[in-house]
């Protein structure tokens, strides 16, 4: 009996650490790397700071950004007017304060960017599914329509879409998604070819599931992390697009703050106002330059292929 007992007690203490202790999940293992890298750190505080520019710009803002006076004509950083309020980046040619413009300017780049990259990625992934789950000629037709909407120089195409319906914020957006669609299309095409002879698909198709809950079941989830990465890297280039637009006159019609329209105006003055460029340069600069940082890092947490292994 006593040997018995110790037999027992030497099989429950060996049978301790068989108890399941649940590990990291993916998303804790991913915080880790990201606490591990600073670019990546820095590229979530700059679109965190921007998306609440965004959506409370007044919260930010220390003054009305429209407000308009002469007498407060190209003022340099840090002037303090007669009623005792402190431009700290200075103001512009109609005496705006540079601060409030440049945080209410976050307002438009980050809706076009954001609203363009849903719509555009909303298209080129039902694209791209309906291409690769069907092939055949309905492949062929949509890959004909990608490559005909590749072959049309963007700028021309934007230039005609403003010309014909207006600048305006709308536009814009329908502008940037009519051409930037194929980027999602090709990606979703290319694994659903993969995906569609996997066994997965195949038991599903065998269980009598229906093409719509294939797709939106099976295949979806598991291109969608490929599509964050590519809306996530894109979303920089719609910035800069919407930017691009204002500079050159075709975008949201003033006297609505934007950093592009902000750089046009400004450029008049380089040789004597040189903060009316300076600034929403670099809130523009330092907003792309930390979404593509948390694209990057994205791209290294839901990309498999991606991952780097430890050591």
């Amino acid at each position: 009996m006593a040997i018995d007992k110790t037999i027992n007690a030497g099989t429950s203490l060996n049978a301790a650490p068989d108890v399941d202790e649940q590990g990291p999940t993916e998303w804790q293992l991913a915080l880790r790397e990201l606490l591990k890298r600073p670019p990546a750190l820095f590229g979530v505080f700059t679109v965190v700071m921007a998306i609440l520019w965004a959506l409370l710009p007044g919260l930010f803002s220390p003054l009305d950004p429209l407000n308009q006076d002469l007498e407060r004509y190209l003022k340099p950083p840090g002037f303090v007017d007669t009623a005792g309020n402190t431009y700290w980046l200075g103001t512009d040619q109609l005496g705006r304060d540079i601060v409030s413009r440049v945080i209410w300017g976050a307002r438009v780049s980050l809706t076009v960017g954001f609203a363009a990259v849903f719509i555009s990625g909303f298209i080129g992934i039902t694209m791209g599914l309906v291409a690769g789950y069907f092939g055949g000629k309905i492949d062929a037709v949509i890959s004909r329509i990608v490559d005909a909407v590749l072959a049309i120089p963007f700028v021309l195409l934007a230039i005609a879409i403003i010309a014909i319906l207006g600048a305006s914020l709308q536009n814009i957006v329908l502008a940037i998604a009519l051409r930037t669609w194929t980027v999602y299309t090709r990606v979703v095409r290319g694994e659903v070819f993969a995906l569609k002879e996997t066994d997965m698909v195949t038991g599903a198709k065998s269980a009598g599931a229906s093409t719509l809950r294939i797709m939106l079941i099976y295949l979806l989830p598991n291109v969608f992390s490929s599509c964050i990465v590519v809306a996530t890297i894109y979303l920089g280039r719609m910035i800069i697009i919407e930017s691009s637009f204002s500079f050159l006159g075709m975008g949201v019609p003033p006297p609505t703050p934007t950093w592009g329209g902000m750089l046009s105006d400004g450029r008049g003055f380089l040789d004597t106002s040189w903060w009316l460029t300076l600034f929403p340069g670099i809130a523009l600069t330092l907003t792309v330059l930390g979404v593509n940082l948390l694209g990057d890092w994205l791209r290294d947490v839901l990309d498999p292929r991606m991952k780097r292994l430890d050591d």
